[in-house]
């Protein structure tokens, strides 16, 4: 661990862990050289209202900070540019127009980008991916002109996308090759309920597709097949089917990575100069990168303290939301396949407890309930032991329980 206060620091991503961590070193007392090379030349701003609001509604950026703010963290900016290799023996950083950056302290927060499970759809017209604000204003456009799309992936960013452009009045079909939506993050009873809601919303749903492909027709639409299905043409596909961590600057560095960067709780690489947060980071504890706002945002705030050499420590739960017709989705904890599911049915929306085998919370998700989430992340910390006759009856207050 570097002992001497740093005076120069490089940030390598323009995104949401980057922004809050550039405002956390500058609020702890950091008054040293802050360099921040994004390949985008927008100014931080937030990524999840790019598949909800941004194409239903809002035609500005979804900014982190006012211009003010961001003007006041005195940002010496490199963008839109790449970081293409870290010397780590120099202590600098290389830039694509071969520009070399020195830093004291390094932190890493590349995030991810959408995967294309199929590099030739890169060559059809009218198919897209979503991840940044250029991406969502195409896709608004898009939408406008569209009368149906086609979405590949049932998980959120799918879904969000379908629920956005069923309020455009554009049929929607989604394919997903697994038996269920969100498979991987929720279990079957809330992947069932999700898969009702988006039903009663219209949107075509076609599971357990194990062979997708994708061809352009002579008038620019999509043509999809499915397990030998052919489709009507589609105005626009989206594809959504996850991403891939942006590992490779790293990699070519010699840090320790797994599924992403290998941190411990306060945010360190293997290499003491070096640091990581948001998607490239692995959660220290669950060992899994999360692609959640709430952790972008909370855990690079420790690690900018403990790139200035303070107390930090990371040891918050999995917690991300997703908006899908007018419905909110909170999601607390990750899935494990020994626990038991208790449902709790109100007039508002459901809860789903899912429970060990000592009937402790293991992960809760909520419909429309977020008091419910805010006692489930002190039910965790505290490893309480809950009972499900109690958490399933809708006559209970379950802040009765606090």
């Amino acid at each position: 661990m570097a002992n001497q206060a740093p005076s120069c620091i490089v940030v390598i991503g323009g995104g949401q862990a980057a922004g809050y961590a550039c405002k956390a070193l500058r609020t702890e007392g950091f008054d040293g050289r802050l360099t921040v090379v994004a390949d985008e030349p927008h100014d931080f701003y937030e990524r999840p209202p790019l598949s909800k609001g941004v194409i239903t509604d809002s035609a500005t950026l979804p900014r982190l900070f006012s211009e003010d703010v961001v003007e006041a963290l005195d940002i010496d900016w490199r963008r839109p540019h790449r970081a293409v290799e870290i010397d780590r023996q120099a202590s600098e950083v290389v830039l694509d127009n071969g520009e070399r950056l020195a830093y004291d302290r390094l932190l890493m927060a590349t995030g991810s980008r959408p995967r294309m499970p199929v590099p030739e759809w890169n060559a059809i017209e009218n198919v897209m991916t979503l991840r940044s604000w250029d991406d969502a204003c195409r896709l608004k456009e898009r939408l406008g002109e569209s009368k149906r799309i086609g979405i590949i992936g049932g998980g959120w960013i799918g879904l969000e996308v379908a629920s956005s452009a069923r309020k455009f009045g554009v049929e929607v079909d989604v394919f997903e090759r697994a038996p269920r939506l969100c498979g991987r993050s929720v279990g079957i009873e809330v992947a069932h309920a999700i898969q009702a809601l988006h039903e009663q919303h219209g949107v075509g749903l076609h599971l357990d597709r194990q062979s997708i492909e994708l061809a352009q027709d002579a008038d620019n639409r999509v043509c999809v097949t499915a397990d030998d299905k052919a489709y009507a043409p589609y105005d626009l596909v989206v594809v959504g089917v996850g991403v891939d961590i942006n590992l490779e600057l790293a990699r070519d560095a010699g840090l320790t990575t797994e599924q992403g960067i290998v941190i411990d709780a306060a945010g360190y690489t293997s290499d003491p100069q070096v640091f990581a947060a948001g998607d490239v980071a692995q959660h220290p504890h669950l060992g899994l990168c999360l692609q959640s706002w709430a952790y972008a945002q909370n855990q690079a705030q420790v690690v900018a303290n403990a790139m200035l050499d303070k107390s930090a420590h990371y040891d918050e739960p999995a917690w991300l939301w997703s908006d899908q017709h007018n419905v909110n989705i909170q999601i607390l904890g990750i899935p494990t396949t020994e626990t038991h599911c208790v449902i709790r049915q109100e007039d508002s929306g459901s809860v789903f407890f899912y429970l060990d085998n000592q009937n402790r919370l293991v992960q809760m998700v909520a419909f429309n309930h977020p008091r419910a989430i805010k006692l489930g992340k002190r039910w965790l910390a505290a490893e309480r032991v809950l009972d499900g006759v109690v958490l399933a009856d809708p006559e209970f207050n379950l802040m009765q329980l606090r």
